[in-house]
């Protein structure tokens, strides 16, 4: 047996492992709740995918459709459906809840090549042992997906059964240049009379760069909210929805006979959801709300009368308008949606210490729109990226408008108050300790966040040995402490002078961190850091191009 061999086959396959983002693979735990179609729903569109799929000819599809049109939904059912069949190669489902970027996704789709096609494991392990830099960011693309993807499918050219990779939300988190680069990579690739029939399935909103990139032989499907097969299908899930409702909330009808909804305010709902899943599921969520009678909810969704369907943004709206405070909940739902990564209600708990209360009734006021889970385990994620657009947009949310600047604001006050409080090892401590300079620099300057910092620099935290680990905090406010945007005062000139005296250290504290190809060596222990910072796409681009793939 070649002891050193299979050592070195297991060193490959960690490393790939270490790479994949598994929030793209499409049933990943980290993307729960899963959202697919409700039993049948979607029958005929689902039925047409099929035969697609099952055709010879590699056939590939671009689903196509306005937010809240189901998308994923199809995308996720049609995925599962394949998984059984045994036809499934690999998904990538893009979500702006997880820290995802372009340099993941040839690497989690040879991952799971591998897993799906044991066979040719080998040849992906051992492509990785060749070339010690295949898995990093700056390896070529073409490249990467020959030697991690194509190379290895060459051994299942002569398979008799067609299969599928899925992306889905292609506009999610990609730039315009990297969502029709990665179209066009795939689909050029892919399409080789060596390999195995596969089809791609792409979803994504009808972007005009998306649009461009497919090619001629692309088949286009676009999801409308005016198709008669998908107005159907939403009327379908509100009635189930609603008849649930009353069958699990027996108790707040007194009368087990009388109608509810009568078919008048069926009916506006249905118009009213315009064909909109995520309408129809946010509205039932508001509806069954715990602690509120859901025949009062519905009357309350129903009071403002319907001028077009589909209108999201009044649903957004109305939910706003059951807060006591509606102006404060919204700065709380736009710090949430800013944060660099998710946290769970513990973490948002002590991160936003000294406004419990607030988050507290904010998360009840959008409880509708929010994903919280009972057990406070997972992360308090928004229900749908309409609501971060929404939020973010003037013309939409109107006098409930937060803009990122002042989001940025909040959060970095929070995280200093935090820095200043207290020293321990929570996980929302140790994101103020990494993102505190992030969240300052993207900030608005007001009086209050200039004088906490001022107070920041001066305590025991400030360019620290612990804050080193978080060495671009001090570097990025150099910057900025330098520009006329911040000093306003003599005060402001005291601070700037103590930024540059604290990355002067850190500087000198840096060439102590050696990156040496796979390999990070200190005396201190940086790797449950590193990980850290890993996990958040605003920090990983500071890293050294090749330090990714460490440890």
């Amino acid at each position: 047996m070649d002891l050193p061999h299979s050592s070195s086959a297991d060193d490959a396959w960690r490393s790939l492992c270490n790479v994949v983002e598994y929030s793209g693979i499409f049933d990943s735990e980290k993307r729960q709740p899963h959202s697919k179609c409700m039993v049948d729903t979607r029958v005929a569109l689902r039925g047409s995918l099929r035969e697609l799929l099952d055709r010879h000819d590699r056939t590939n599809v671009w689903l196509n459709g306005l937010a809240g049109v189901g998308k994923t939904s199809i995308a996720f059912t049609i995925a599962e459906e394949m998984k059984r069949a045994g036809r499934l190669a690999a998904t990538f489902f893009f979500s702006h809840k997880h820290a995802q970027s372009a340099d993941m996704i040839i690497p989690t789709i040879a991952y799971q090549l591998a897993l799906a096609f044991p066979y040719i494991r080998e040849v992906i392990v051992e492509a990785i042992k060749t070339d010690e830099i295949l898995l990093s960011s700056d390896k070529s693309r073409s490249d990467q997906i020959q030697e991690l993807v194509i190379n290895p499918l060459r051994r299942l050219q002569f398979r008799p059964t067609p299969y599928a990779i899925i992306i889905d939300a292609l506009d999610e988190c990609l730039s315009a240049q990297e969502a029709a680069r990665l179209v066009a990579l795939l689909t050029e690739t892919l399409s080789g009379s060596d390999l195995p029939d596969i089809h791609l399935i792409f979803t994504s909103r009808p972007e005009p760069h998306i649009r461009t990139a497919m090619q001629a032989g692309v088949h286009k499907i676009s999801l409308t909210t005016r198709d008669d097969d998908t107005v159907q299908d939403v009327r379908f899930f509100l009635q189930a929805s609603l008849d649930q409702i009353r069958t699990s909330r027996s108790d707040f009808f007194d009368d087990p006979l009388s109608p509810w909804p009568s078919e008048d305010e069926f009916e506006i709902l249905v118009f009213k959801a315009g064909g909109l899943f995520v309408y129809a599921a946010m509205a039932i969520n508001f509806i069954s709300t715990s602690g509120h009678h859901p025949r009062n909810r519905l009357d309350l969704l129903l009071r403002e009368k319907p001028t077009v369907g589909g209108d999201i943004d009044q649903l957004y709206r109305q939910i706003i308008t059951t807060s006591e405070n509606p102006l404060a909940h919204c700065r709380m739902l736009a710090s949430i949606i800013q944060l660099d990564y998710p946290l769970s209600l513990i973490e948002l708990r002590d991160l936003f210490h000294e406004h419990r209360k607030t988050l507290d009734l904010a998360l009840e006021v959008f409880s509708p729109v929010i994903l919280n889970s009972p057990d406070n385990v997972g992360t308090v994620e928004i229900y749908h990226a309409s609501l971060r657009d929404f939020i973010r947009d003037p013309m939409r949310s109107k006098h409930f408008h937060v803009d990122d600047a002042h989001a940025h604001e909040h959060l970095a006050r929070c995280c200093l108050d935090l820095l200043m409080r207290e020293a321990t090892d929570k996980p929302a401590y140790n994101y103020a300790c990494v993102l505190w300079g992030v969240h300052l620099t993207r900030a608005y300057y007001s009086s209050y966040v200039r004088k906490r910092f001022a107070l920041f620099t001066k305590g025991p935290f400030f360019a620290s040995e612990r804050d080193t680990y978080s060495h671009h905090n001090p570097l990025r406010m150099r910057k900025i402490c330098l520009s006329l945007k911040w000093i306003r005062s003599p005060s402001d000139i005291v601070v700037a002078w103590r930024v540059i005296k604290a990355s002067r250290r850190v500087e000198k504290r840096r060439s102590d961190l050696t990156f040496s190809g796979y390999r990070l060596t200190n005396a201190v222990n940086y790797r449950a850091l590193f990980e850290y910072v890993l996990s958040s796409p605003s920090l990983r681009h500071d890293l050294p191009n090749h330090s990714t793939q460490s440890l």
